[in-house]
């Protein structure tokens, strides 16, 4: 089920927010400028599929959403628990890090985390098929999708060289762990 949790970012235990109502979630996180909306796009296609067949399946969303962001192109990400760089791939999304773009992204399948470090709090957005996230560039933020992930996602992209990633240092994730 999509959650919002808000913590204060000195005190992990203490949660200052909590919500699984998509309409309840939405308003909080535009107050940082994270985008958040549910798509009930009626398209339903295995996580398995080929990653062209999942980009056409939901193109003319995806023409949509890229006309309204000025993005450029638009990939599918695939993490499952035997990938063989999953654990690599996990220590590096939770690394507090930014981008000079909006990370934008669209689950097809399964869940992860998004985590948003802003104004002394920090904001975990769970994530679930058919919802859309928007991270601003320039946000501190990191992704955890659990030691054993299982997500399809689109990602959307304004630069041709897609995930690139301005590590903060800082060591905040290690204090929320998530899944």
């Amino acid at each position: 089920m999509t959650r919002l949790t808000v913590y204060d970012d000195r005190e992990p235990e203490r949660i200052l927010f909590t919500s699984s109502d998509p309409a309840a979630i939405a308003p909080k996180l535009r107050e940082i400028n994270v985008g958040f909306e549910r798509w009930d796009a009626p398209i339903h296609i295995s996580p398995d599929a080929e990653s062209e067949t999942i980009l056409d399946a939901f193109r003319p969303y995806l023409n949509t959403l890229m006309g309204a962001t000025g993005a450029g192109s638009a990939d599918v990400v695939k993490l499952t628990p035997d990938h063989p760089m999953a654990g690599a791939l996990r220590e590096k999304f939770l690394q507090e890090h930014t981008h000079s773009e909006d990370e934008i992204r669209f689950f097809v399948a399964g869940s992860g985390h998004f985590v948003i470090h802003e104004g002394g709090k920090v904001y975990v957005a769970l994530c679930e098929a058919g919802d859309l996230i928007r991270v601003p560039a320039g946000a501190r933020h990191w992704f955890d999708a659990g030691r054993a992930p299982e997500f399809t996602a689109l990602r959307v992209f304004t630069h041709t060289e897609g995930w690139v990633a301005q590590f903060t240092g800082d060591t905040i994730s290690d204090r929320f762990p998530l899944a």
